[in-house]
């Protein structure tokens, strides 16, 4: 994978992908800054080689459609608070008014994109559309494992019409992934929660470099009724509904205090509502206590975490949920592959 630092970036026109999708209230204020949090050390390095900075994140799921609670005015916000520094912001993705902005764009200077998911042409990987976003730039950085599944315009075709490269954020989560993939200290302890249904795809081969499997209530039933082919290695919940209930967390935590390496993504119950938030808080302290190297990632766990100030208490913390399983099964993510 070619880094950022082999990137000719010094006085450049830099588009750069990242992934802000900060999780939102019903009131549209944003509840986490983890995301825009994992990129400042590429930006800063841009900042300090004087590159011309245009950033392209989406926000959200507005499926093609212009959704005013899902413009990029509180991200500009919360990434200026975080930069110390103010930030340019377009209304648009591309056209004139964006062209304009970028050519007076002064070196060291950084312009946000509007949500590029308001366009139908992002998520249907249009080249066209991945071309006009290519023109605004000289070189181009992907910074966001947690995208590098998805084959959208400004993943994986932006590269086709520029010089492409990876941020550090995304150098340092791929090499951590890898560890856990390639050569786990072990027993390995792999924590499924969540619903996703990435994941019931990639289970048999998540069980295949796991010792144990340990899933929530959530995916649990689904799991039941299909076919795997490690179902031994799979710990299902014996009680609770929404969260785990006394027993699941005693059989859990026997499974993660023998643990030399665990790897966990999605939470454990409903947690959004406080009253099922027990068995998701039991299982990360257990992490913690096993004294194993722990890996975390998905953006509802990790925002749960930080709520409670346990993030930087694991041995790493990773932006990407689904992107990070589907790496770890060993399926090829489109963004990574643009970038060999």
């Amino acid at each position: 994978m070619k880094g950022i630092k082999k990137a000719p970036v010094f006085k450049k026109k830099v588009i750069l992908r990242v992934d802000f999708n900060c999780p939102l209230s019903k009131k549209g204020k944003i509840l986490d800054t983890f995301r825009i949090e994992k990129s400042l050390p590429t930006i800063k390095y841009l900042i300090n080689k004087k590159s011309k900075i245009i950033i392209i994140t989406h926000l959200g799921r507005p499926e093609g459609k212009v959704v005013k609670k899902l413009r990029l005015d509180e991200i500009k916000k919360a990434f200026e608070k975080l930069l110390k520094r103010k930030i340019k912001k377009a209304n648009e993705a591309i056209g004139e008014k964006v062209e304009k902005m970028v050519e007076e764009l002064k070196e060291g200077e950084i312009l946000l994109l509007e949500n590029i998911r308001f366009y139908p042409e992002e998520e249907k990987g249009d080249e066209n559309f991945a071309k006009r976003l290519a023109n605004l730039g000289d070189v181009f950085i992907l910074d966001a494992l947690s995208v590098c599944h998805r084959d959208h315009a400004s993943v994986t075709k932006i590269a086709k019409f520029l010089p492409s490269f990876a941020g550090f954020s995304l150098i340092e989560e791929v090499n951590v992934l890898k560890k856990i993939k390639k050569n786990p200290k072990r027993p390995l302890v792999s924590i499924i929660g969540g619903k996703k249904k990435e994941k019931f795809e990639i289970l048999d081969n998540l069980c295949k470099i796991s010792d144990w499997v340990l899933v929530g209530n959530l995916i649990s039933k689904k799991l039941k009724k299909m076919k795997i082919k490690f179902p031994e290695k799979i710990v299902f919940p014996v009680d609770g509904k929404e969260d785990l209930g006394e027993k699941t967390i005693r059989i859990f935590e026997e499974k993660i205090k023998n643990a030399k390496t665990i790897f966990w993504t999605g939470p454990l119950g409903k947690i959004e509502e406080k009253k099922y938030q027990k068995g998701t808080l039991k299982i990360a302290k257990a992490i913690l206590e096993s004294g194993a190297f722990s890996v975390v990632g998905g953006g509802d766990t990790v925002e749960f975490l930080r709520s409670k100030k346990l993030d930087k208490k694991f041995s790493f913390v990773c932006s990407g949920g689904s992107a990070m399983i589907q790496f770890l099964a060993g399926k090829e993510l489109p963004g990574l592959k643009i970038l060999e």
